[in-house]
């Protein structure tokens, strides 16, 4: 398996992970509930990487498959005055991944990252690995270091 950015960022941090590999049928908007499914995991512990703008600067929120992004939220957890969630071109040219394989780290331009508060309770959190299909489980508190994120309530 070639190693991705978000792989090369947690082995390069030092940071203990583990990854799977799952088989992605198709396309679709539903990467997550995949993930979910095939992986036989908790959807309050699976992170889904959502690209968004606030006040036109890109970001990502990390929010679990169970639950949807509050923009509202991540506007008000970022101190901006307007959130919107970014068109899957400009979220693969800010990201160089694909939608449902973005990762919350190893971005070809870094972005700042939002992390939901239920993620960083849990005891495991799985998010993208850089690719469809590929898992990257980890302690939340290690995701949010390396990412040098910032947790707060931006799930509904």
């Amino acid at each position: 398996m070639a190693a991705t950015p978000a792989i090369a960022a947690l082995e390069a941090a030092g940071i203990e992970f583990t990854v799977t590999e799952y088989e992605v049928a198709g396309s679709g908007e539903s990467y997550g509930d995949v993930v979910v499914e095939q992986l036989g995991l908790d959807p309050l512990t699976v992170g889904k990487s959502l690209v968004a703008t606030l006040d036109g600067t890109p970001v990502v929120a990390v929010v679990p498959v169970a639950g949807t992004l509050d923009l509202k939220a991540l506007a008000r957890a970022g101190g901006a005055k307007r959130a919107a969630m970014a068109t899957h071109a400009d979220a693969e040219r800010w990201t160089g991944s694909v939608v449902g394989g973005i990762a919350p780290l190893g971005h070809r331009t870094p972005l700042p990252v939002f992390v939901d508060e239920l993620l960083s309770v849990a005891e495991v959190v799985h998010v993208s690995g850089g690719r469809r299909g590929l898992e990257l489980s980890l302690d939340p508190a290690e995701l949010v270091a390396v990412c040098d994120a910032v947790v707060a309530p931006i799930a509904r």
